[in-house]
């Protein structure tokens, strides 16, 4: 008979849909595309074979032809063909071992003076990988690498990963290892060919370390001073209301900021660097406790004057920062606590108070010494309850500065009499105590108050995940943590940050910049 025409595929619906009960063959072999008598020779070879379509579905294409038809006589090869079938095993080796792309081997034998088209040529090594059940290859052209088990389990989990250039370097390795086109990983990352063939180079010469997986590279000096600068900057920017900078607006918002920036400084801040900076800072535009302003018409003018007496403070001289901590109840607190992974620790919504706690307290700052004790109320009789005690400790001094928030008691009548009374010249000179002179901070600007950020790293340290039983039982672990405190800056001022108290919100420096109170933690 004359040589098949019909491909493998095609031989195999016809089988299969002549089992079926149904089965027509006029129809069957206009849905097939091939002639009725075509689909009358091979149903009728099949009949008188010992074939079974189980057998069909997995034999070759030559060895199902000759069972097919045992009679007929083998085609004649031409010699242009023979010599394409001796060179196919060195050129299925090329494409296997090397990762030569089927066109690519198509055009190195055309130099070789096989004159098939790639279509012919693809369509015979296909025939010939189909005879030795080595199944199908793409014919796009493409790069093939091989990647190891244990690159693979990194690639994947770059693929996971948040960083945009390790997913796509994972997904174009991975996607050319399982025989992908170089196309279409393109159109999938977004990349160019040639940048997906470099991440092929560079990982075949040196790995995986070779990868060009970081995006960023180092700053140098000036540009991280630069940096740090401009966050200074900006965060005392926001310590003001925008109409400070002629800005017709009653909150913040990027590009206000911006704009406040370049008017001040003469420089740009882009929108995207002031995000990045606040995001990283914590800082949220949500809500309005998350705003840091003092709305104080009087507020540069009271916060240079601070500035300008901590510049100027001589050795004689010492500036306090006051306040309050409480009240606070004594009972179970909730926080962070190292616990077994399927233990879920809980505390009582409801509980009965053990009592209560007010801490009032004074922080020198050049020698970041506390003086504190315990009060029943926030009034002025416990403001000048501690102003006597500062002045008796501190009475080899020349003169002290109080600094304290706006609250009314800070402020009050009874309060300034009692100043007056101390710097009086009778008082000074039969008690021999330092002249007392208040700087009060801006209103609303509690976050400039260096203390709060002392009280802040207590609570955190011994308050918060804790279940004092006493208020005596509170009151010595505050106590302590006081003393340790003002141990270690007396002995190693330097060397304090690495104590507990280095779970303070900022260092305690009085800064514009500073916001020293934290909410979490208060």
């Amino acid at each position: 008979m004359p040589q098949p025409l019909l491909s493998t595929y095609t031989i195999r619906k016809l089988l299969h849909r002549s089992a079926a009960d149904n089965f027509n063959k006029a129809q069957t072999a206009r849905q097939l595309r091939i002639a009725r008598s075509s689909a009358t020779k091979y149903i009728n070879a099949y009949k008188r074979s010992s074939l079974t379509l189980s057998l069909i579905d997995s034999m070759p294409r030559a060895k199902l032809i000759k069972l097919l038809f045992p009679n007929s006589k083998q085609p004649t090869l031409s010699h242009r063909r023979l010599r394409l079938l001796a060179r196919l095993p060195s050129i299925h080796s090329r494409i296997e071992v090397d990762g030569l792309s089927v066109l690519d081997a198509c055009r190195q034998e055309a130099v070789n003076q096989h004159t098939y088209k790639y279509s012919q040529f693809a369509a015979l090594y296909a025939i010939w990988r189909s005879e030795r059940v080595l199944g199908r290859i793409s014919r796009a052209k493409g790069q093939l690498i091989t990647v190891s088990s244990t690159d693979g389990a990194v690639l994947k989990s770059w693929q996971r990963s948040h960083d945009r250039r390790k997913w796509e370097v994972s997904v174009a390795l991975l996607g050319l290892s399982s025989c992908q086109t170089i196309s279409e990983i393109c159109q999938k990352i977004g990349r160019a060919r040639r940048t997906v063939e470099k991440w092929c180079v560079a990982y075949e010469r040196a790995g995986i370390d070779g990868l060009p997986v970081k995006r960023s590279r180092n700053p140098s000096e000036e540009s991280q001073t630069a940096i740090k600068e401009k966050k200074e900057r900006l965060t005392k920017i926001i310590h003001e209301t925008p109409k400070a900078y002629g800005i017709n607006r009653a909150s913040w918002s990027l590009e206000a900021l911006s704009d406040a920036y370049e008017n001040t400084y003469g420089e740009r801040a882009s929108r995207s660097s002031i995000s990045e900076y606040f995001t990283a800072a914590g800082y949220k535009f949500k809500k309005a406790k998350k705003s840091l302003m003092s709305c104080d018409p009087t507020y540069r003018e009271k916060l240079n004057k601070i500035k300008d007496t901590l510049s100027h403070l001589t050795s004689d001289e010492k500036f306090f920062s006051i306040d309050e901590f409480g009240p606070f109840s004594i009972r179970i607190h909730g926080g962070r606590a190292l616990v077994p992974g399927d233990q879920i620790r809980t505390i009582p919504q409801r509980q009965r108070s053990r009592g209560s706690l007010i801490c009032t307290a004074a922080l020198e700052l050049s020698s970041n010494q506390i003086l504190h004790f315990y009060s029943k109320k926030k009034n002025s009789k416990e403001m000048i309850k501690l102003l006597r005690r500062l002045i008796i400790r501190y009475r080899d001094q020349k003169r002290i500065f109080v600094s304290w928030d706006s609250a009314s008691w800070h402020a009050s009548k009874m309060l300034y009499k009692v100043v007056n009374e101390i710097n009086s010249d009778e008082f000074r000179s039969r008690h021999k105590t330092p002249i007392v002179e208040l700087i009060p901070l801006p209103s609303g600007a509690q976050f400039l108050n260096v203390i709060e950020s002392v009280f802040s790293g207590m609570a955190r340290a011994i308050l918060h995940n804790s279940n004092y039983r006493t208020v005596d039982e509170c009151k010595s672990a505050i106590n302590r943590y006081f003393a340790d405190r003002n141990r270690a800056f007396l002995e190693r001022p330097r060397r304090a940050g690495n104590k507990i108290w280095g779970k303070e919100r900022v260092e305690a420096v009085f800064k514009e910049e500073h916001n020293c109170k934290d909410p979490r933690w208060r």
